[in-house]
């Protein structure tokens, strides 16, 4: 039978386990020998409470030759007397009372000095003959308190020298030590280290890829750049929103590069030591410099790249600051080496100090943006690969009804997709396991065993119809998918999923139709019941951010005009005064309580003209608890606004282009079978 190796057969995604030929074996021994030696030191010094003897009861010992040994200690002025075995029977009943054993000693006697003690023995002893008689031998014997205030005092204290200065930090690593403080805790990945992720493994990126692949051939043949003149990128920040895709991408110039990466994150600098996190800086810069060429990687920069002064106390020595300034004077400084590439990436590039962003230190800022559909259908694909799929499946369909999300959301949605197929037997994945990995990914985990009461969930019922409702006969509103009562994640007792469409620029009219389907759950209830509950709570805060940001921001409010408070750039963030005056702040509530009253009362008009159809849909909903598109024309009739998801337009735009690429196709062959002219 073949040898079987756990590394080997550890599962695909599991990184195999590194070797350290220094090891923790040292350590360990030395662990395990302390432990012996105090153990050693207890049983071998251990002092016990013997029973005293008066001078009487010794003198007879001794006469009656009951005494095998008398063991003077040194410095203590005391006598231990051991017994003959014969004579133990006689001293049974003390002995058992103080819980000596049978080797001994079993007495003590208190001396005033060890010479005039064996002269005293020496003369009791004058009437026996010599080879009977019991002699006195001193020893020096250590307790535990005399041990450490003597030689086990030094030991201790080399030892813990030796912990606190060489083996602080675990393993010994660079940076854990006590003298390696200051050290760069970059991981090197070089040689047989490489990185094996390629910008193969990365998809939806092609604006970013095109950009970091520049960087790459320039490490690699820099002088196609060099002989007309131009110059390698000192930086590239990649900046984004989280679960893009930047440290992926990092990880594949890693792996495309060839050259010696360094990689670490923002945090790393950061220490309670005053001075660490710019001698860290320092560290890391000689280290890439011996290096070079190479390239740096800064993940979560935004943890060292602050903007500086920006919440600092008055006076303050804030040792941020100078771990940004040492970062900013080794990037650019006076005495700057050239062969280093910094990459850095951050989901905040607001609050990064405009010295950091400046050209010369980061040369390119490269967005990382959520994929669009066609993004999301290349990213797909990739995480497809190693699923067995369904013959149903389709990248394109799945990337249609996933909008907004990044490609960490699609790698979880494949992977939850697979583990609910797994879980249900089934050979492969199929469109329904997409379908509740979608759910679980957006709406939660299901509770199937979430008690609701049935007045609860009539309410939850004619709540989420009001919301399908109000979106099926208003024209701006996005198309429905489906709707659901059955409770998932932690609060929600039901909910609608739009599929909106793709789009950076929006209408006052689309605001304001959208605010009318997030209210309609709450007039829903209001119409049937008379009453309101709690269930709108997220609704309302939808709308009132929406409401607020539409006079505030956006300038969609006649009577505020074209103004904006809001600060693309966070410098109100530590700023508590408000950028108008109290009169405009009242104007501003009444324009958005005005602007979320004129919407309901729209959205109230339109469910009480179409109460029969929201009837019909919440006794449906009652008893299948999800209700897709298809069931919504079969039950209240087709949508009177036709408007195209951004799959169906996608859709159409390529059945098109198939189609125009047949007709001229075509169009070659028809004039390619014409006779030639004479």
């Amino acid at each position: 039978m073949a040898e079987n190796n756990s590394e080997d057969n550890k599962p695909q995604g599991f990184p195999k386990r590194r070797t350290n030929p220094t090891g923790n074996g040292f350590q360990g021994w030395l662990v395990i020998g302390l432990v012996i030696a105090l153990i050693s030191i207890y049983f071998l010094s251990k002092t016990r409470i013997l029973k005293q003897v008066d001078q009487a009861q010794y003198e007879q010992m001794v006469l009656n030759k009951e005494i095998s040994k008398l063991t003077i200690l040194k410095g203590k002025e005391v006598v231990e007397i051991t017994l003959k075995k014969d004579f133990l029977n006689k001293y049974k009943s003390e002995l058992t009372e103080q819980g000596t054993s049978a080797a001994g000693p079993q007495f003590e006697k208190e001396i005033t000095s060890s010479d005039s003690f064996v002269a005293e023995l020496n003369e009791l002893q004058k009437d026996i003959p010599r080879a009977e008689r019991v002699h006195a031998t001193a020893e020096e014997r250590y307790g535990i308190l005399e041990f450490i205030m003597g030689p086990g005092f030094f030991i201790l204290f080399l030892v813990a020298i030796y912990f606190m200065f060489f083996r602080m930090g675990g393993a010994g690593g660079p940076g854990g030590q006590i003298f390696n403080i200051g050290r760069s805790k970059a991981t090197l990945f070089d040689g047989d280290a490489k990185v094996k992720i390629t910008f193969n493994d990365v998809a939806g990126l092609d604006e970013a890829k095109e950009e970091i692949q520049e960087i790459v051939e320039f490490l690699k043949n820099p002088k196609k750049f060099t002989d007309l003149g131009g110059k390698i990128p000192k930086g590239a920040l990649l900046v984004g929103p989280p679960g893009t895709g930047k440290t992926l991408l990092a990880k594949a110039v890693a792996g495309e590069a060839g050259v010696p990466f360094f990689s670490l994150s923002g945090s790393d600098f950061v220490e309670m030591f005053v001075g660490v996190g710019a001698a860290r800086v320092r560290d890391l810069f000689k280290q890439a410099k011996e290096k070079a060429p190479c390239i740096i990687f800064i993940d979560e920069i935004d943890a060292v790249g602050r903007s500086r002064g920006r919440g600092a106390m008055p006076g303050s020595n804030d040792e941020r600051e100078n771990t940004l300034n040492s970062l900013l004077v080794e990037m650019d400084g006076f005495a700057t080496d050239s062969g280093i590439i910094i990459m850095a990436a951050t989901n905040r590039p607001d609050v990064l100090d405009s010295a950091l962003l400046r050209p010369g230190r980061f040369d390119r800022q490269i967005s990382v943006d959520k994929p669009d559909i066609i993004g999301r259908e290349a990213i797909f694909k990739v995480h497809l690969k190693p699923l067995k799929l369904a013959a149903d499946i389709d990248p394109k369909e799945l990337s249609a009804q996933t909008p907004g999300f990044a490609g960490a959301e699609i790698a979880n949605v494949c992977n939850e997709a697979a583990l609910i197929a797994a879980r249900r037997g089934k050979s492969a994945v199929d469109m329904k396991d997409f379908q509740e990995a979608m759910d679980r990914v957006i709406g939660g985990l299901e509770k199937k065993n979430k008690l609701i009461s049935p007045e609860e969930k009539k309410i939850v019922a004619y709540h989420e119809a009001g919301h399908a409702i109000a979106g099926w006969f208003l024209e701006h509103a996005n198309p429905l998918v489906k709707v659901t009562i059955v409770p998932r994640g932690i609060a929600a007792l039901g909910y609608a999923q739009y599929l909106p469409k793709e789009q950076f620029l929006y209408r006052t009219e689309q605001l304001i139709d959208e605010m009318c389907v997030t209210l309609g759950g709450r007039v829903a209830e209001d119409i049937i019941f008379g009453k309101i509950s709690t269930g709108a709570q997220n609704d309302l805060e939808r709308i009132t951010k929406l409401a607020y940001s539409m006079v505030t921001v956006y300038g969609m409010n006649d009577k505020l005009g074209n103004v904006s408070f809001y600060d693309s750039k966070g410098g109100n963030e530590y700023n508590f005064n408000k950028p108008y005056s109290e009169q405009t702040a009242r104007e501003i509530d009444e324009e958005a309580r005005k602007i979320i009253a004129l919407a309901y009362e729209r959205t109230k008009n339109l469910l009480t003209e179409k109460q029969d159809k929201l009837e019909i849909l919440a006794q449906e909903l009652l008893v299948k608890e999800v209700l897709f598109q298809s069931d919504l024309e079969r039950l209240v009739g087709a949508r009177p606004y036709e408007q195209l998801t951004t799959y169906q337009e996608f859709t159409r735009n390529e059945d098109k282009k198939a189609a125009d690429l047949e007709k001229a196709n075509t169009t070659k062959e028809a004039e390619a079978e014409l006779p030639a002219e004479s």
